[in-house]
């Protein structure tokens, strides 16, 4: 997108076309308004405009442009955060709501693939969480036991097991949640503004809200080419919204992270490496992943940034690192590259956001868009229709608080993850 091959990578060069969609222009006026067409704009839109009421998206890009056409695909119930430290994060009724909340997440966003039909690759057949060394052994452990007291349909599988459905590598074990899969991230968020779009919302593309004010009870929005006026507002641009909700972006620690794909590969070696079309991430602080996407590409992934000499150092260490769980993929290399940022809160949990009379959000995802933003988002509209009101949310609303030091731990993080990269993988 932009002419910007390292923005979307494969995802842009596999998805299916995004709707056509043209810009903000003139005085306009809507029930609803969306700042950003990712996956909680767009979720939202969609719920919205099924129940009947007028909703319109505006789009500084198009949809799919930040945080939900970059990242690796993976459709995780839960956060970071172990089940047991909710509670202890966020009070026992709230923990316990978030817990049920994101821990069917899942299933909602392919529920919402199969309804609307739509082309995004996806695959219900599971995560694994790879245990590296005994702390990640003893990681996954723990996690299982806490996921399977509260009734979740995860196992941990010892390490013949795991290494027969990843096809490669020495990992201790892994975690296998059933409630999870992978999905085509961008094919997922051109795949929802197609379906909003049908149900009746209206989304402008190359519109970005450049100023934002109260005119009586509504609010007015600008753009380049016109203005929106609207009773709710919802800005659901996370970690991309500096402009006009710079507040947002000021409560996370920026994380970079790239993936990077393989060509098409032979059938015969399509069919050792993940032959289960699971997702797979890793234990390590400075993390990996991978998975397969529909047509036999391995994408490969971790923290960094593709910018300056940080683009060769994390190559050749994606290269090494993949070649040494894979020994089988030895002259296979890469052929698309791209990245983009997380957002991180202090506590690794979502925020729920207001910002004025109906005006709210969630944001602060930590690399769990998929299903989150999908759930936030209709958890949104049901709020607008009346039907969940603020105590019953599954988070409470909180202020926005500014985090410490946000600019050095980004600068920390890449360099770090540049430094590890450097050195590690390399025997």
């Amino acid at each position: 997108m932009l002419n910007d091959p390292l923005s979307h990578g494969l995802w842009e060069l596999s998805a299916p076309p995004a709707p056509a969609l043209t810009a903000l222009s003139g005085a306009a006026e809507t029930e609803v308004a969306i700042i950003g067409a990712g996956y909680t704009g767009l979720s939202a839109a969609l719920h919205l405009a099924q129940a009947g009421v007028s909703v319109t998206i505006l789009e500084a890009v198009e949809p799919g442009f930040g945080g939900a056409g970059r990242n690796v695909g993976l459709v995780n119930a839960g956060m970071w955060v172990m089940p047991e430290e909710l509670p202890n994060a966020l009070g026992a009724e709230y923990g316990a709501r978030l817990l049920e909340f994101l821990g069917n997440a899942p299933g909602e966003v392919f529920s919402i693939v199969k309804r609307h039909g739509l082309d995004c690759e996806a695959v219900h057949n599971g995560t694994l969480h790879l245990a590296v060394g005994r702390k990640g052994l003893a990681e996954v452990s723990d996690r299982m036991r806490q996921w399977q007291a509260r009734g979740a349909p995860v196992e941990l599988l010892d390490a013949a097991e795991t290494r027969r459905r990843v096809g490669g590598g020495r990992y201790r074990g892994a975690l296998l949640d059933h409630r999870a899969g992978t999905i085509q991230p961008l094919a997922y968020a051109r795949g929802l503004a197609h379906a909003a779009i049908k149900a009746g919302a209206v989304i402008h593309a190359s519109s970005p809200v450049s100023g934002i004010a109260r005119a009586g009870a509504d609010w007015v929005l600008r753009t380049p080419g016109g203005t929106m006026k609207a009773k709710w507002l919802i800005p659901a641009s996370d970690a991309y919204t500096e402009k006009v909700f710079p507040e947002i972006v000021q409560e996370q620690v920026i994380l970079p992270y790239f993936n990077m794909s393989t060509p098409v590969l032979p059938e015969a070696l399509r069919a050792a490496i993940l032959p289960g079309g699971e997702g797979c991430w890793d234990t390590p602080d400075v993390l990996s992943s991978f998975r397969m996407d529909k047509m036999g590409r391995l994408v490969f992934g971790s923290v960094g940034r593709l910018g300056g000499l940080d683009r060769a150092t994390h190559r050749a260490w994606a290269l090494r690192a993949m070649h040494k769980i894979f020994p089988q993929l030895a002259g296979v290399g890469f052929e698309t590259e791209w990245w983009g940022r997380i957002g991180m809160t202090a506590n690794n949990l979502p925020r729920l956001h207001v910002f004025g009379e109906r005006a709210l959000t969630f944001c602060g995802y930590n690399g769990r868009g998929i299903a989150p933003g999908t759930v936030f988002g209709k958890a949104l509209a049901r709020h607008i229709l009346c039907d969940l009101p603020l105590e019953a949310m599954p988070l409470p609303v909180t202020k926005v608080e500014t985090a410490a030091l946000r600019e050095a731990k980004f600068a920390y993080y890449a360099a770090g993850a540049g430094l590890k990269h450097f050195v590690s993988d390399r025997v």
